[in-house]
């Protein structure tokens, strides 16, 4: 019998398929791509089942605390994480640029990984910034994120995925850390938070009571953003921009450099 014409394929949905087959880590996209066909019934021959070339991490895992800490001891460096607004986005987009440029540049790219969370809104602008000199990528974030299917950043290296019911911070009735936020302190040598809400807020606070350096830097979330949030959910726009993190840590910013 002879074989069915391979048949073309999107190519959004080839973006798609490659976005979602990374993030299973289950089958190889040649495979990955002969399933897709099946499905609209046809057969994709070796040809039209050539690998994608896709930006995005490079290897997706799923692990805990313990785990993500024993992946960066082996790399021998040291991890710096940046937190801040993610979806708030920031009011100056340059600024939050600028100051994390200024940290960067204090560091070795040949002994630091740069840590965030994983996607390329708010505070995710630092993955390319990082890339662009030299450092090691990496993204540590809540099992929510992979379920909705939230866009990972372009420029980051390796993402774990963290088995959590929550997006992270701190559990109710005094439970401690989320394990996303929990693998995120026990990880990092030192944390760096540039705004950034209540997760942020939580993070920062519990690496400080861990030991470990922490610098603050305010920042605006996006006003027009929050302003059509609060409107969305018939709640009075707010007037104060500057995020839960701000309302605890500006005032008592730690003296220690990083």
């Amino acid at each position: 019998m002879a074989m069915a014409a391979a048949i073309p394929i999107p190519a959004q949905l080839l973006q798609r398929q490659c976005l979602h087959l990374e993030h299973t880590l289950i089958l190889p996209v040649s495979k990955a791509l002969a399933a897709v066909a099946l499905l609209a019934g046809a057969w994709v021959g070796p040809a039209a089942a050539a690998p994608l070339a896709c930006k995005g991490p490079a290897h997706i895992y799923t692990g805990d605390a313990a785990t993500i800490a024993s992946h960066a001891k082996a790399t021998g460096k040291k991890v710096l994480t940046f937190v801040g607004y993610s979806g708030a986005g920031y009011q100056d987009p340059d600024a939050l640029v600028r100051e994390a440029s200024r940290i960067l540049d204090r560091h070795d790219p040949a002994r630091t990984l740069i840590n965030s969370g994983g996607t390329a809104e708010g505070i995710g602008q630092i993955y390319e910034l990082a890339k662009g000199k030299g450092f090691e990528t990496l993204g540590i974030m809540s099992s929510l994120a992979r379920q909705e299917q939230v866009p990972l950043s372009a420029w980051v290296d390796t993402v774990f995925f963290v088995p959590d019911s929550t997006w992270g911070g701190e559990l109710p009735q005094g439970k401690g850390l989320s394990p996303t936020s929990s693998a995120i302190v026990r990880s990092s040598e030192a944390l760096v938070g540039i705004g950034g809400g209540e997760v942020a807020r939580d993070e920062l606070l519990a690496a400080h009571r861990a030991g470990k350096p922490v610098t603050f830097i305010p920042a605006d979330m996006n006003h027009q953003l929050a302003r059509e949030k609060a409107r969305s959910k018939e709640q009075p726009e707010p007037t104060e921009f500057g995020g839960a993190a701000a309302a605890v840590l500006a005032a008592a910013q730690s003296a220690e450099s990083i």
